[in-house]
């Protein structure tokens, strides 16, 4: 009987883990290369091999957050029961995410703010709001409404503002107070 060995995090895994704690919480530019590397504790080498340079650890970075950030938000729409209920629940969702103790704000709104034109960063924010904009889309749609891109929009200002205010008052109440106009625009069940 062999016993299998566990070889822990790949050196991909450890520089992703590292960028994604270092870009999240000190900024995509004020990090460097060399503490990215230093954190994953791998060689110089193992940047250049798995991910070609700082723009494809970026881009993945947010690929990242972007792909956890939808599990979390569709397993909480699964779990409701009625379009409205769906809805809402992505705003309960916010409320979990912002009093989480190292919340610092949306990782793309902060990305793009320091990020040149046609880079990375803005490409994948560019990803992201598709997604914001096409979940409240087809949330808004199993309602039955009239004028579904009228109430969509609305929904992503109130989400938008909540993560916003959120940040800047470090507080989860934002997400409580967007729920609750939200409930206000949505149609009342029957």
């Amino acid at each position: 009987m062999t016993k299998k060995l566990d070889k822990g995090p790949s050196p991909r895994e450890r520089l992703l883990a590292a960028a994604d704690e270092l870009f999240y919480s000190e900024g995509i530019h004020t990090v460097g290369i060399d503490r990215v590397i230093e954190r994953a504790g791998v060689a110089k080498g193992s940047l250049y091999y798995n991910f070609g340079g700082k723009d494809d650890l970026v881009r993945e970075y947010l690929l990242g957050r972007h792909a956890k950030w939808t599990a979390r938000v569709d397993a909480a729409v699964e779990m409701a029961e009625s379009p409205r209920a769906k809805i809402l629940a992505v705003f309960d969702v916010l409320g979990g995410l912002f009093r989480e103790p190292d919340y610092r704000g949306c990782s793309f709104m902060n990305a793009v703010a320091e990020a040149q034109e046609d880079s990375p960063e803005v490409r994948a924010a560019a990803n992201f709001r598709t997604w914001v904009h096409g979940l409240f889309t087809s949330l808004v749609t199993e309602l039955g409404v009239e004028n579904v891109a009228q109430l969509s929009d609305r929904l992503v200002v109130l989400y938008d503002g909540a993560v916003a205010a959120a940040q800047m008052d470090h507080t989860a109440e934002p997400a409580r107070t967007a729920a609750g106009i939200a409930e206000i625009l949505l149609p009342q069940p029957a």
